[in-house]
């Protein structure tokens, strides 16, 4: 089952309590990124283009668990960086499945097989092993020889020792159909993997490649063509079928950014996990002083080409619930990959980007010397919840 059964129940539950309160804003799945640190330089990544010193810091145990409280959500993803260099990971993932939050510990695996024995099978933890196709495709795309074959050994003693293990998957201009199909017939019949969860790459100002980006309108021909192929081929996905269809260019959704809000060494992220357009203190500073309006495909520039999944999967999720048999009709039949798109977000009235990253990181170097930078046992240096501050 892609996703277990348990989970199901209880987010549906959680959903549908917010509905009948009426709240308008409410977070579904927590972006907990405890460090910016990597093992790997991706070239389509923009998370790791911090400082040395930046990249020395993370979020402590006590950070991470005051702020899964904070907000509520019932999913928690833990990307970053790559968490399993986190030295307290392994008590950070055992204090929210505690809490029976759902776990989803996104990792490139290098250092999974290493750290495995830490972790205990559960129904709320997920391993969520990046990969972005074939071995060939995947070593290009993280621009390292070998790690193909490290993730899927690791996915295997994973899976031998009875964790659930997904794949995640971003897909960039150049990805041929055929090959994504390919790799999806893979990590579902071969590999076995429980799900997948795959998205078009978000276009960070600041990755070292610029040029591989998709826009919307690649985006939809590229996912049609995929998931003409993958017809009766009972591939499992993480999320949900409108997603699936709103990827493939039959559905008009706005995102909903905070239903996916991060919080990282900065603080609480505005507005959502791909845009650090400013920071709170609070995750109630967050959902009340975040000029939400401001943000979206049609509103910001920024957002033009967007279509990932933590900025509408909220969305999707929210449609299902008020359009069930469409969502119903979509999951038994598949997503439509022919005849007319849906209306497409005018982009006309966007209003200008605006490049503040430098200023960020300003003001993070100020704090860090400012204050006690003493380095912990294992070289980095815990971060304590920041101060406020606006873009």
């Amino acid at each position: 089952m892609p996703v277990p059964l348990i989970q199901q129940i209880r987010v549906g539950a959680y959903v549908l309590s917010k509905r009948i309160r009426r709240t308008k804003r409410y977070p579904l799945v927590l972006m907990l990124e405890p460090l910016f640190r990597c093992n790997l330089a991706c070239p389509g990544c923009g998370k790791i283009d911090y400082p040395s010193t930046i990249l020395d810091q993370r979020l402590s145990l006590e950070d991470c668990l005051a702020a899964v409280d904070e907000c509520g959500a019932p999913v928690v993803s833990i990307p970053g960086g790559e968490p399993l260099i986190h030295p307290e990971m392994k008590d950070i993932v055992a204090g929210i499945v505690a809490r029976k939050k759902f776990v989803y510990l996104c990792t490139n695996a290098l250092l999974l097989s290493k750290k495995l024995e830490q972790y205990t099978p559960s129904p709320y933890l997920t391993f969520s092993i990046h990969l972005d196709g074939l071995e060939e495709e995947h070593d290009k795309a993280v621009d390292q020889k070998g790690t193909f074959k490290r993730a899927v050994a690791a996915i295997k003693e994973a899976q031998a020792r009875g964790f659930r293990v997904n794949v995640n998957s971003t897909l960039f201009d150049g990805h041929a159909p055929e090959d994504v199909a390919e790799f999806f017939d893979f990590v579902t019949h071969d590999l076995k993997i429980d799900a997948i969860t795959v998205s078009p790459g978000y276009s960070y100002e600041r990755a070292p490649d610029q040029e591989h980006f998709l826009n919307r309108s690649k985006t939809k021909a590229l996912f049609r063509e995929i998931f003409r192929l993958g017809e009766r081929k009972k591939w499992r996905f993480s999320q949900s079928s409108l997603f699936l269809n709103f990827l493939a260019g039959n559905e008009t959704y706005e995102c909903t950014p905070w239903g996916n809000p991060t919080r990282n060494i900065f603080g609480w992220q505005k507005p959502c996990y791909l845009l650090g357009e400013g920071y709170t203190a609070t995750f109630k500073e967050l959902m009340e002083d975040t000029e939400w309006d401001k943000y979206g495909t049609g509103k910001y520039e920024k957002c033009a080409d967007c279509m990932v999944h933590c900025g509408y999967e909220a969305t999707a999720v929210e449609d299902t619930l008020s359009n069930p048999l469409k969502a119903l009709w979509v999951n038994l039949r598949g997503v439509k990959t022919t005849g007319p798109l849906a209306p497409e977000i005018d982009l006309e009235n966007a209003r200008p980007a605006e490049y503040i990253f430098e200023s960020h990181v300003e003001t993070m170097l100020e704090e860090i010397e400012g204050g006690d930078n003493t380095p912990s046992p294992d070289g980095a240096k815990k971060r304590s919840a920041p101060a406020s501050h606006a873009a």
